[in-house]
């Protein structure tokens, strides 16, 4: 999947949750359809699925200490959710990408210049597409993922808008985490891969 880039498809799938009975299988259906994977570090087991796939990333990265888990775990990239610059540089010094978390220019401006590989807008659904354009406006240089809350139909206006990736929560892997759901998963999977 996304290798050293941490880069892959245009697509993030986010798994969370607060039980990991599932969280192996499903981590499978959604790689296994051609989406970049993030496995957040709260979900029992999140650094266990990151040692046994290969090209998963670590999400909710806050500390050094985190950033340091998850690349002994095998992350294939770190996700935090605010400008974590402990995190953020130790994820750059040791060569793997760090999606950080911001909203506000200052913010977007602090994780670039912290060196932070990609720019998560969060929650990008309270904002919309068009803050995507507004912000590349004044901060062109950054790489901008979109991610909370988005929806399959309104990916595209994300990325038409300047995104270079979307990340999926819930509206993609819904509550596979305690249903077990795996085919319904499965289809939602690969209508999002198309993107």
């Amino acid at each position: 999947m996304g290798g050293g880039s941490g880069m892959g498809g245009r697509v993030i799938a986010v798994l969370r949750g607060s039980d990991g009975r599932f969280l192996l299988p499903a981590s499978r259906v959604l790689m296994d359809a051609g989406l970049r994977l993030e496995v957040q570090l709260p979900t029992p087991g999140a650094l266990d699925v990151i040692e046994a796939l290969d090209g998963a990333g670590a999400g909710t990265v806050i500390t050094r200490s985190d950033a340091a888990d998850a690349i002994a775990a095998g992350a294939s990239f770190l996700v935090t959710p605010g400008v974590m610059t402990d995190a953020i540089r130790y994820g750059t010094d040791h060569g793997v990408p760090v999606y950080a978390g911001a909203l506000t220019p200052t913010e977007v401006w602090d994780a670039h210049r912290a060196g932070a590989t990609f720019v998560k807008v969060f929650p990008a659904a309270s904002v919309g597409p068009g803050y995507i354009s507004a912000l590349r406006q004044p901060f062109p240089e950054p790489k901008y993922v979109a991610v909370g809350g988005i929806k399959l139909a309104q990916a595209p206006e994300y990325l038409a808008a300047g995104a270079v990736a979307v990340g999926a929560d819930a509206p993609l892997v819904g509550d596979v985490l305690t249903s077990g759901d795996l085919d319904g998963l499965r289809d939602r999977a690969l209508a999002w891969a198309v993107l």
